[in-house]
């Protein structure tokens, strides 16, 4: 959501967290767009922690190895479009009095005062308007992003060391929300990012974020569990998690309490959501239609039915090519698709969203 340069610039997707870089190449076609360039690195430890980056240099070294080994066809944009941590982050819709986009420009900052932790002065704010679905108010709603200033210049810092130009930052939830939901939805949505380090919870309606969260319980967070009870290596309890699942009896018993957790989080939100929500209209009682899983844990075998039974919601894995015409939803990537939903939502921005 923050802009430095115009979206005119061919650029790529990079998705970054704490254990691992995600990058996707999408390519203009005469009937719509396709993926074409994609790769994945893992990042070894300590180099990022809760999102902060504590050696520039050495990720920097991964950022350049990631472009220059890509599958497809090769990068030769310096451009980039890149995520920023959830976890960092401050989202939240407001309503303000209808204005123009200058007197929006002087006024929000002033509001955004009201729900940001931080001073204004330490954090880059963007905004936009969003599109009403019935323009009846006599206010207009307002999504508001800012991130602490001292985060945004360390992933700039880092991608100048790596020999790239970022064009855009964007949030995670921004991005898998392009990803996985359709251009408008009335019926508010559930995206449930299942990472390595945290679970993002963002509802989605009406074109739109409506709110969001980090949760810190995580793929990894069952990996270790499984280590720890059985006595083998992350290694071997990560395989043993893909085999099994939810569907293996002594995997089950071990991860089911804490995705118990999870879920009573999740639940958590979802009240918290229909208590102080104001966009009921959209949806009679504003009645979640459906959850959808993304992230490189959320295709744990049983995950999506154990969720949906704990949560009495329809849930399913998210689809990250829905957005992409039906010619071109064929993909490169041919195992683990759902984990680079946020890197495909970046690659996504400069392709066929206006900024």
């Amino acid at each position: 959501m923050f802009k430095f340069l115009t979206l005119e610039e061919e650029a790529f997707g990079l998705d970054i967290n704490d254990f691992s870089l995600k990058i996707v190449k999408l390519k203009k076609k005469r009937n719509g767009f396709a993926l074409v360039s994609y790769n994945e690195e893992r990042i070894p430890p300590n180099i990022i922690e809760d999102g902060v980056i504590n050696d520039e240099a050495a990720l920097a070294k991964i950022i350049k190895s990631a472009c220059d080994k890509v599958k497809g066809k090769k990068i030769t944009t310096k451009y980039v479009i890149a995520s920023m941590p959830e976890e960092k982050s401050f989202l939240q819709v407001i309503q303000m009095p209808k204005m123009n986009k200058e007197e929006l420009k002087l006024s929000v900052p002033l509001e955004a005062e009201n729900y940001i932790p931080l001073p204004i002065d330490d954090v880059y704010l963007d905004f936009h308007v969003i599109p009403p679905i019935k323009d009846y108010f006599n206010h207009s709603e307002v999504l508001i992003v800012a991130l602490p200033k001292k985060i945004v210049d360390s992933y700039i810092s880092c991608f100048k060391k790596a020999g790239l130009t970022p064009i855009v930052l964007e949030v995670e939830s921004e991005a898998i929300a392009r990803a996985l939901a359709k251009k408008e939805t009335n019926s508010p949505l559930i995206l449930i990012d299942f990472g390595e380090n945290n679970t993002d919870f963002v509802v989605f309606s009406g074109s739109s974020i409506r709110f969001t969260s980090s949760i810190s319980i995580s793929s990894a967070s069952l990996t270790k569990a499984i280590s720890e009870s059985l006595k083998i290596s992350f290694e071997e309890a990560e395989k043993l998690k893909i085999e099994n699942g939810l569907v293996g009896e002594t995997v089950s018993k071990i991860i089911v309490p804490i995705l118990e957790d999870l879920v009573a989080q999740i639940k958590k939100y979802i009240n918290f959501y229909h208590d102080h929500s104001s966009y009921e209209y959209l949806l009679p009682e504003g009645k979640i239609e459906k959850i959808l899983l993304c992230g490189g844990g959320a295709d744990l075998k049983g995950l999506a039915d154990f969720m949906g039974k704990r949560l009495e919601i329809p849930t399913e894995l998210g689809n990250p090519l829905i957005n992409f015409s039906s010619k071109n939803q064929k993909s490169i990537i041919k195992k683990n698709l759902i984990s680079f939903t946020t890197a495909i939502g970046l690659a996504l921005r400069q392709i066929n969203y206006k900024p």
